[in-house]
């Protein structure tokens, strides 16, 4: 089992243009999750995380469907076959 990373069109040239990746399923939350993805894709985590380590007002992060600005954060937790989802912030008017 491993834990998914699903990643928008836009976050996809910074991850050798993959749609998707994979990262260690010793990860135990999203913060680990994120981690490890910078350690092979920094760019991308350079547009989810800002300079204080959070994640950027206009992002969203997902685990298996759930906005983990509604559970614990970064400290929401993961488990082996999680998907953990990148989602760009929609507005308009």
């Amino acid at each position: 089992m491993r834990i998914t990373v699903a990643l928008p069109g836009a976050l996809q040239p910074y991850a050798g243009g993959s749609a998707q990746v994979t990262v260690h399923p010793r990860c135990g939350t999203v913060g680990d999750v994120l981690g490890a993805l910078a350690d092979r894709y920094a760019g991308v985590t350079d547009r989810v995380m800002d300079e204080q380590g959070r994640v950027r007002q206009h992002v969203n992060v997902f685990v298996d469907g759930d906005n983990i600005r509604f559970l614990d954060g970064l400290r929401t937790p993961v488990g082996q076959g999680s998907t953990v989802t990148i989602v760009p912030a929609v507005s308009g008017g």
